[in-house]
């Protein structure tokens, strides 16, 4: 489907976040953003909410499989309400959550624990939010 960035950037709130109130949504639209805008290391590759969204293997909401199953859970399945607009126009106009940092990464680790180091030693757990982790870059980042 066609879908602008900002219905793309509403969707993955949507899916991602739906669940999480609207700072978890802003946290997920942040990390979204902050994708788009890092100006070094492996993200810097990427300049649209497009190309973050459907990097390979990024976001299991941009997934119509997983694991070789239909995934009923992706953003073509998602019924938007006007917070998921306003909370992605938010986010492309350049807000931010202060307490997320410049968070690049997120995950549900379906425990009250949230490791330090994500996905390696590239993200540094900055804050819990909701059921998500974020996770700011480190130095090592820049190699990537």
């Amino acid at each position: 489907m066609a879908y602008s960035d900002l219905e793309l950037l509403a969707r993955i709130i949507k899916c991602e976040a739906g669940g999480e109130g609207e700072n978890g949504m802003k946290a997920v639209a942040s990390v979204v953003m902050n994708r788009v805008e890092v100006s070094y290391g492996e993200y810097s590759r990427y300049k649209t909410v497009r190309e973050v969204v459907f990097q390979k293997g990024q976001f299991v909401c941009a997934m119509e499989t997983v694991g070789g199953e239909y995934n009923p859970q992706n953003i073509y399945n998602m019924s938007l309400e006007q917070v998921h607009w306003d909370i992605a126009k938010w986010a492309m106009a350049g807000n931010r959550l202060t307490n997320l940092g410049l968070a690049l990464w997120f995950y549900n680790p379906y425990s009250p624990q949230c490791r330090q180091n994500f996905p390696t030693r590239v993200g540094e757990l900055v804050i819990r939010i909701g059921d998500h982790c974020f996770y700011n870059p480190t130095p090592a980042y820049a190699d990537t």
